[in-house]
């Protein structure tokens, strides 16, 4: 059976996050085009990150007025339909809400460290049934959709097969929004099985890396959506098992998160249990 809305807007992915990530690049590329400007303690914003949401919103907007969109920048007061309603009282039409991050690891693209990307999440009543990112210093495309796989560059991925931790890395994220217990506990838990931790300044990027089986796993004690949303389909898809971060308010107010490849999912969640956040998985 197709499902024309869906296959149209998933359709539009590829070319959006290529068009959004060539912006970001020649930002990233030419640092005198933009400023930037600080949200909080390690989080900031540039000129880069709001134009490219307002490439990305402006595309959709256009395509598909009826639609709601969340971006980063705009925040949750900004999760707006364009006839101005908000996207939670909605009750008519097809129910799509696009979750933005026009560039995740803002950072690292201020600092010229070419390790960000552009994430890209469509839900349709509550549950996200497409999504991509896009690393444009790469040229690497990772899209997913509900029940059809994901892939890189149009090839299948699939988790790490790994079935110990000593087999592997696993991404390891961190935030000012938390103490740094979570993290450390990790860690320590993470070394007493034999593994190796990583952070690279980019939870979506970590978990598309756990979909091609680069990681084992990414944990974050505290994630926004936009940051994690594309990125938990394409585990998903690739075979990998998401903590349930929709289940408890994740959409607005974020939340912690593991992913894994499926023969480490059971003792990443024992570690994960071991930071304070039970039922990870």
């Amino acid at each position: 059976m197709t499902d024309a809305a869906l296959d149209t807007r998933s359709g539009l992915l590829p070319g959006l996050l290529r068009e959004a990530g060539a912006l970001a690049l020649a930002y990233f590329r030419d640092p005198s085009r933009f400023t930037v400007q600080v949200k909080g303690l390690q989080d900031q914003a540039s000129d880069a990150d709001r134009a490219v949401e307002e490439l990305i919103s402006g595309r959709i907007a256009a395509l598909f007025p009826q639609d709601a969109i969340l971006g980063e920048e705009t925040g949750s007061g900004g999760a707006l339909a364009a006839d101005g309603e908000t996207w939670d009282r909605r009750d008519g039409g097809a129910g799509f809400l696009w979750v933005i991050d026009p560039i995740d690891g803002t950072q690292c693209f201020v600092n010229a460290i070419p390790v960000w990307c552009v994430s890209v999440a469509l839900l349709r009543n509550g549950q996200t049934v497409a999504g991509g990112i896009f690393d444009p210093n790469a040229d690497e495309l990772f899209l997913a959709r509900a029940g059809r796989g994901a892939s890189l560059n149009g090839t299948p991925l699939t988790c790490s097969p790994a079935g110990t931790l000593d087999q592997g890395v696993v991404g390891i994220g961190f935030s000012h929004r938390t103490g740094t217990e979570p993290a450390l506990a990790a860690i320590d838990g993470l070394a007493q099985a034999g593994g190796m931790f990583q952070r690279n300044g980019s939870g979506a990027l970590m978990l598309a890396y756990v979909a091609a089986g680069r990681l084992l796993g990414y944990f974050e004690a505290h994630i926004n959506a936009w940051d994690c949303l594309a990125g938990n389909l394409l585990v998903t898809e690739a075979g990998g098992h998401v903590s349930p971060f929709l289940a408890d308010g994740g959409l607005t107010g974020g939340g912690p998160l593991l992913a894994a490849a499926p023969g480490v999912a059971a003792e990443l969640g024992r570690i994960c249990a071991m930071t304070g956040n039970e039922g990870c998985l």
